[in-house]
């Protein structure tokens, strides 16, 4: 069966990841969470002491880069690839509020987001991958078979965001989450690097009145379109 790339870029709060996931686990195809990356790396900063509380040896982290590789492996029993560095598994280690805390400014760097796209092309060289982010089809995989760019309105977004934080307990109102989609849309899309854009070939989902299992049946079918060939 022919394999191929799947990129799937788009807004923040769009569900992206819901989707990605589910659609790699129908085709059994490698699932790459670009956002694990980029804690991956700041996990290993501050292992390395290269940021912490007040500081950001912002040189000292890129002249490590070539000592991080990052891997992803699926564990049948958790049912999804947990993340490893260096061969060292840290899936839960990245989680943590620490890691939250540092990985936004350790993402700015330009140095960083070079090394994180070289191996994530490298990560796909066997194709047979759905990857999600927000360069994926532009910088990324630029010759993706399959390249999809989710939307949907910021209110509706903030909607679905606010009812998954009250949900977890933080207590905050829905404009602040309106004023936060928003602002991070901006920053998305007006950055210098690797700007979220749509790819000229990408097939754009409105999912604002979609479903989840909507949103994957639509595009479990245009992948089989292209993989049944």
């Amino acid at each position: 069966m022919n394999k191929i790339v799947i990129a799937i870029d788009g807004f923040s709060s769009t569900g992206k990841s819901t989707v990605a996931k589910q659609l790699a686990k129908k085709l059994n195809y490698i699932y790459v969470d670009t956002g694990a990356m980029y804690r991956a790396v700041t996990y290993f900063a501050l292992e390395n002491n290269c940021i912490g509380e007040g500081f950001f040896n912002k040189e000292d982290l890129i002249a490590s880069l070539e000592r991080i590789k990052i891997t992803f492996k699926f564990n049948e029993a958790l049912g999804f690839a947990e993340v490893y560095l260096n061969d060292k598994n840290i899936e839960s280690d990245i989680r943590t509020l620490k890691v939250s805390q540092y990985v936004s400014p350790v993402a700015t760097l330009s140095e960083v987001r070079s090394k994180l796209v070289e191996q994530q092309q490298l990560m796909g060289k066997d194709k047979g991958i759905v990857m999600d982010g927000r360069d994926i089809g532009t910088v990324v995989f630029p010759e993706a078979e399959l390249k999809i760019f989710m939307t949907a309105s910021a209110e509706t977004r903030a909607k679905r965001r606010y009812k998954e934080l009250l949900e977890r307990g933080d207590d905050l109102t829905y404009e602040a989450v309106l004023e936060n989609v928003t602002t991070r849309d901006h920053i998305d899309s007006t950055r210098e690097d690797s700007p979220l854009v749509k790819a000229e070939d990408a097939l754009e989902i409105d999912n604002s009145e979609l479903t989840i299992k909507e949103q994957l049946t639509s595009i479990l079918e245009m992948a089989n379109q292209i993989i049944l060939k």
